[in-house]
């Protein structure tokens, strides 16, 4: 049988689109919201947006099998590829669209970066099955990527926002990223659901067993991150009633980098894999690996640092927007070149 994405999964775009207008209408018809959601905030920190953006991330990070991850030192070849493509291509290609399409615009700009160093740990595992990839290899590169982006992506945020502008002469916006704060969210925000992730794993598969983790818990604790996200942007659209007119527009300039940089950074990578006779099932784990993006941090940082009614913000909710359907067309284009392999 052949997998699919579950129903929920096959319409998110819709329910993006959806929960925008939700969102927005909210917030034209009752302008009043706003006062409302600043009452439930300690400090910067909006209380109920916290644990929406907490609860997004639990579900993947649980789903993760940590004891797999010594296994991937095992295939140098396929871990250096990897590595290298997410951690330096993928970052410096969207760093590149991010100039060349938004330069006039520096908050859209820093949100895109943002986008750009949070690697996937979520959906890939939906696009590799869907491709018929190697599941534990896309299991293991998940694992690996949640890792490194805990320990890596407050510095990347430094390196790519702070200094490489300057350095490269497109420093005429005045943004800079505070590394402190960058650093603190990405603990608050990955740091604990990893946390949670990793100890309800461990003990429940002890006191429950593998089986019933894998076919019981895990199925009931995976729709929370789309209800979370779809909270999250009915809560951060609710902010932008007054700007109705102006969203469509936005929503296409920020569209148009990411749709080149996902059939970018697809292509690349399955092409560098199949240059080097990678067997196609790891081949598309590594390049839906690549490919794909952790939206839920980059939006969890962007409220964080810049604000929930920030234009960071905003380009991190268009990304999974813009995503689901460009995979699912990448899928199609990895089953195809399957036959050509």
């Amino acid at each position: 049988m052949n997998p699919k994405l579950k129903f929920p999964d096959s319409y998110l775009t819709l329910w993006i689109f959806l929960a925008m207008a939700a969102g927005v209408s909210l917030g034209y018809f009752f302008p009043g919201i706003s006062e409302v959601t600043k009452s439930f905030s300690s400090g910067t920190t909006n209380i109920p947006l916290a644990v929406g953006l907490i609860l997004m991330m639990y579900p993947p990070l649980a789903k993760v099998d940590y004891s797999l991850l010594p296994k991937v030192f095992t295939d140098k070849k396929v871990i250096s590829v990897s590595l290298i493509l997410n951690w330096i291509v993928g970052p410096v290609l969207m760093f590149v669209l991010a100039v060349v399409f938004l330069r006039n615009e520096p908050d859209y700009m820093v949100g895109l970066i943002l986008i750009g160093l949070a690697r996937c740990i979520a959906m890939v595992i939906v696009w590799n099955d869907l491709a018929k990839g190697n599941r534990e290899y896309a299991a293991l590169l998940v694992a690996l990527n949640s890792i490194f982006q805990i320990f890596s992506y407050s510095f990347f945020a430094w390196l790519f926002i702070n200094v490489l502008p300057q350095k490269l002469g497109l420093g005429n916006f005045n943004i800079t990223v505070p590394m402190r704060e960058v650093t603190e969210s990405v603990l608050i925000y990955l740091g604990i659901p990893f946390l949670a992730g990793f100890l309800s794993r461990y003990l429940l598969i002890v006191f429950r067993g593998k089986e019933w983790y894998d076919r019981k818990f895990i199925p009931a604790v995976s729709p929370v991150t789309l209800y979370a996200l779809l909270f999250t942007i009915v809560l951060m659209f609710s902010l932008k009633g007054d700007q109705i007119l102006e969203l469509p527009l936005d929503v296409i300039k920020v569209a148009i980098p990411l749709i080149i940089y996902f059939v970018l950074m697809f292509f690349i990578s399955f092409l560098l894999n199949k240059m080097m006779k990678v067997p196609y099932d790891k081949n598309v784990s590594v390049a839906f690996t690549a490919t794909g993006n952790n939206f839920e941090l980059a939006i969890a940082v962007s409220i964080a640092v810049f604000g929930i009614h920030s234009a960071q913000a905003f380009v991190g909710v268009i990304g999974p927007l813009v995503e689901v359907p460009v995979l699912i067309v990448l899928v199609k284009a990895s089953l195809y070149l399957k036959q050509k392999y």
